[in-house]
């Protein structure tokens, strides 16, 4: 898949070395619990790469289309932790901070988006964030994502009290 600035594909194995030093980078990792060891990061990898072969979307590896220079991923994952919303497929993306502040992340998942909607078949997609991240907060605004604050929700996957537990939750049904 394509954007006017970005190539959307399936992972290689030269995007784990970029993508294992986005991972470690504590401020790309600032709202997770925390930054991804290199081993950590391939797995992820790996559970993208069978996502593809299960759904035939997953989160695609970023490309920029002038440089060939991988920058993170956006796309799709299909979320099945124990919440009252789940499972639901959720829209996400991650760069790699000289990518960021370029609008790729909003690009990026406007074409998921549009993948979601027209070539999956979607009803409708979710995307959930730490309360404190508020750079993803304003790109699912930018998407058309809607909160209703009554379904912000502390995360099962973090203890209670942990400062990122604290999650909202956005929604974008097809149009």
């Amino acid at each position: 898949m394509d954007t006017e600035r970005l190539i959307m594909r399936r992972w290689r194995e030269e995007d784990r070395e970029p993508f294992a030093a986005m991972n470690a980078d504590p401020e790309v990792m600032e709202h997770f619990p925390a930054p991804l060891s290199r081993q950590e990061s391939d797995v992820l990898v790996d559970k993208i790469e069978a996502q593809f072969d299960r759904l035939g979307y997953s989160l695609w590896a970023l490309e920029v289309r002038a440089s060939g220079q991988f920058i993170g991923f956006a796309g799709l994952a299909l979320q099945t932790f124990d919440a009252p919303f789940l499972p639901a497929v959720e829209i996400g993306w991650r760069l790699a901070r000289p990518a960021w502040g370029q609008g790729y992340a909003t690009e990026a998942a406007r074409r998921a988006v549009t993948y979601a909607f027209d070539e999956a078949g979607l009803d409708a997609i979710i995307s959930m964030t730490a309360a404190s991240n508020l750079r993803s907060q304003a790109v699912m605004r930018r998407l058309g994502l809607t909160r209703d604050p009554a379904e912000d929700f502390a995360h099962p996957l973090l203890p209670a009290g942990h400062p990122l537990s604290p999650h909202v939750l956005y929604r974008l049904r097809r149009p």
